[in-house]
């Protein structure tokens, strides 16, 4: 008997009418797109920050707290759920999403499925398609949904788009209020990356740069991680600015978890850096991936499910900087401000964004490789006359005529809030 014929009989059977029939909690979900890029969880303009994979439902950390709770305390909004491994969308899968979804939900979070075998969809009538409508349905009106991962890294694995597009227009149809995302790998061109354009709403790349030897996890010349910004930048080419993007970056991959690697981990300033370059260049929501890895986790953590050294040590501030609750909320779910603001070293890897929120002009500046550079940056709106240099307190800068001056090292975030009069 197929899996698709199993789950149908289950169904019929009613094996799984708890799932099917049970009343869903008043408020089902809704995310949309802004027509500034930004996405809105329920109305709310958010920059969602998420894992592939979280701790799983009911699993505590080191203080006893449930693990998505922390997370979410923290900043975190999303978390990649769905098959894993060689896993497929068959009866205990079903059971296993709705657990995940329940737990989302419960704590503020929303999951991402990943449609795994059910990505691409040769024909629109066959028994596959009719399996992806049916956990759809199944799935749409959980407040603790989403978005729906599609395909991954498409471009890379030679995918066809016709089944990829098929697969996204039966998903739309059947849950027109919840959006798909789509993960590239650091590889392909814009020109081979764009035709997967019409397969999903969410663009995204993942990439991995900390490594031994560095940067293995991309072909191209730049080995550094800097290179986060280069494939942010390409992601932003082939999407045009009509849809946003989400960058997924390294708690571990496999470069760093295989028999025969070197297992390594980002440093806080490192994280700090690629979280940063990544919002920098356009991306609209982060996503970390490893924390779940078998190959990174200590004796204490293996216990637990999750790499929560890590998180302490690392990630876990980097979330606060960038998360639900930090005072650069505002700025990360604004959109991108006209404001004629310049950098004198620009054309020497100094990368900067300009947002504005309410009163308040943001500036979050960061700078490659290269000598430590003291850079000034014109063209502030005029009655300014100083502005606080966030999570650096209480250090902050001076501005006179429209501008001020501050010093980048290599690889240094700085993050700017002036407040107007």
């Amino acid at each position: 008997m197929t899996p698709f014929r199993l789950l149908s009989g289950l169904l019929a059977l009613g094996a799984l009418a708890g799932l099917a029939s049970a009343a869903e909690p008043p408020a089902p979900s809704r995310v949309t797109l802004g027509p500034d890029n930004v996405l809105l969880f329920n109305g709310r303009r958010v920059f969602p920050i998420g894992f592939t994979l979280a701790p799983p439902p009911g699993a505590r950390s080191p203080r006893g707290v449930e693990g998505l709770k922390e997370l979410r305390e923290a900043g975190a909004l999303t978390l990649r759920t769905g098959p894993t491994g060689n896993g497929s969308w068959d009866a205990a899968q079903l059971v296993r999403e709705r657990e995940w979804m329940d737990a989302a939900a419960r704590h503020g979070m929303f999951t991402m499925p990943w449609l795994k075998e059910l990505a691409a969809i040769p024909n629109a009538q066959s028994p596959k398609a009719e399996k992806l409508r049916r956990i759809v349905r199944l799935f749409q009106g959980h407040p603790g949904l989403g978005v729906w991962k599609g395909e991954d890294e498409p471009e890379w694995g030679k995918k066809p788009v016709p089944p990829l597009r098929t697969a996204y227009e039966i998903v739309r149809e059947t849950d027109p209020h919840h959006p798909v995302w789509i993960v590239q790998a650091p590889r392909g061109t814009v020109e081979t990356l764009r035709p997967y354009n019409p397969t999903y709403d969410i663009g995204g790349i993942d990439i991995y740069p900390v490594s031994y030897p560095p940067g293995g996890h991309s072909t191209e010349k730049n080995k550094e991680i800097s290179m986060v910004g280069d494939f942010a930048q390409r992601i932003g080419q082939v999407v045009e600015g009509k849809k946003p993007f989400w960058m997924t970056l390294q708690i571990a991959f496999s470069g760093t978890t295989k028999p025969g690697k070197t297992l390594r981990f980002p440093t806080f300033p490192e994280q700090r850096f690629m979280s940063y370059q990544a919002v920098i260049n356009g991306a609209r929501g982060l996503v970390y991936f490893g924390g779940s890895l078998p190959a990174t986790l200590n004796e204490r953590d293996s216990r637990l499910g999750w790499n929560w050294t890590y998180w302490d040590r690392v990630l876990k501030p980097v979330v606060e900087e960038l998360g639900d609750h930090s005072p650069l909320q505002p700025a990360l779910t604004a959109p991108e401000s006209k404001l004629p603001i310049r950098s004198s070293h620009a054309g020497a890897g100094l990368e900067h964004c300009v947002r504005e929120a309410g009163k308040d002009v943001y500036i979050l500046a960061c700078k490659r490789e290269g000598a430590t550079v003291e850079a000034e940056f014109t063209g502030l709106p005029a009655g300014l006359t100083g502005g606080e240099v966030l999570f650096e307190e209480p250090r902050r800068v001076t501005v006179e005529n429209g501008a001020f001056k501050d010093w980048f090292g290599p690889f240094e975030v700085h993050v700017y809030r002036f407040r107007r009069p």
